[in-house]
């Protein structure tokens, strides 16, 4: 910072100019409709999220900030360079003078943007946005020298942040990659000196869907009801705004989880990976609908096994093959029995149990602190953003 307060001393010590929007940049919408992507597309087609779409032809050729113009408004920006097709309710600015960098003319707008349509429409909740908003949107012009040093700086926390996330996302591949080889036919065969037989889960298990409590019913204290939202990818999310609550488990103890219970969700944008084992969590708890409770039933099967198994793949290979289609994926519950799975003797579920979790604990180790450094290193960005 001291730096750019320097810079700032030297080279505009009288302040810094000021221009509305409309004065340094063409603005406008696109003419595409969500139709219009396709998965393969040679070009970028931004739409009103996050995730950047794919398209086969395009409408710019330029350097441009992308905004979502309803939905996330003032929260979802893009920095396009090159071929780019835009969805009719995205928004493009186009930096038209040479005075303005691009790349600060974005940077500025993730920091003040909204906050400034926030003000305009007199609302926190702004649902759409129109054109004049943009006209009139007030942009600091710095000497060139200032903005490349701040740009500069900014860009260096987005690498930062995209290396930790990269690491992030190698450490779980590299955990994906030795279970699902550990247990692969051969290498279980190898581990049990000989052939390894292949059960349905529904042979090997109880399997139970949940009861269909009424929400308009549930307390705010009394017995937890594991719900859809509870089930994330591979773990049971306890979180308070996630949790819900029932009178008394009375009548309903076929529906109480047992210690080591997996529980998979049945339908979700999420169906097929959203799984997770039951471990007490200090509480009774009841199964919900939409869900089925996996419980091993002969002496000779681990639940721990099975869940390994299912994460390993086994559970998103069925859904992908079993899953209706409609707007909410699903599965039944005979599609969570009808999994095949290898099933060797006890002696080696218990091996097999015991790496998994030794590797499991020493990759939660290295990654568990991940995504907290990233969270911290996110911020530090704001702070300096909003200060630079």
């Amino acid at each position: 910072m001291s730096r750019i307060d320097d810079m700032i001393q030297r080279l505009c010590p009288d302040g810094v100019e000021y221009k509305k929007l409309g004065e340094v940049a063409e603005i406008g919408t696109g003419s595409s409709n969500t139709q219009d992507q396709i998965e393969d597309g040679e070009y970028p087609f931004y739409v009103r999220s996050p995730e950047i779409k794919r398209a086969t032809t395009y409408e710019f050729d330029e350097t441009a900030i992308i905004t979502a113009g309803d939905g996330d408004v003032g929260k979802v920006f893009h920095f396009a360079v090159g071929k780019y097709a835009l969805h009719q309710r995205a928004y493009r600015v186009h930096v038209s003078t040479a005075d303005l960098m691009p790349r600060f003319c974005y940077w500025y707008m993730v920091g003040r943007f909204r906050e400034y349509v926030e003000m305009k429409a007199c609302s926190a909740t702004v649902k759409s946005l129109r054109k004049p908003m943009f006209l009139q949107f007030p942009v600091p012009v710095p000497p060139l020298e200032i903005q490349r040093e701040i740009v500069r700086v900014l860009d260096s926390f987005t690498e930062l942040e995209a290396e930790l996330e990269a690491e992030l996302e190698a450490r779980k591949a590299q955990y994906a990659h030795y279970r699902d080889r550990l247990l692969s036919r051969e290498s279980l065969e190898a581990m049990a000196g000989g052939e390894v037989e292949v059960r349905h889960l529904g042979e090997i298990s109880d399997t139970l869907t949940g009861y269909p409590f009424k929400s308009a019913e549930f307390r705010d204290l009394g017995v937890l009801v594991i719900r859809g939202m509870n089930v994330k990818r591979g773990e049971l999310d306890f979180s308070s705004e996630n949790n819900r609550y029932w009178d008394s488990a009375e009548g309903l103890e076929r529906y109480l989880l047992q210690i080591d219970d997996i529980v998979v969700a049945m339908d979700g944008s999420l169906v097929g990976k959203s799984l997770g084992m039951y471990k007490g969590e200090g509480e009774q708890a009841l199964l919900g609908q939409r869900l089925t409770r996996i419980r091993c039933n002969i002496c000779a099967c681990l639940s721990r096994y099975i869940y390994h198994c299912l994460c390993g793949g086994l559970l998103v290979e069925m859904t992908e093959k079993k899953k209706t289609g409609g707007a909410v994926p699903h599965i039944s519950l005979k599609d969570i029995q009808s999994i095949e799975l290898p099933f060797p003797p006890l002696s080696v579920q218990q091996q097999v149990v015991d790496i998994l979790d030794r590797f499991d604990a020493l990759t939660t180790s290295l990654t568990d602190g991940l995504p907290a450094e990233i969270e911290a290193r996110r911020k530090q960005y704001a702070y300096y953003r909003d200060k630079l």
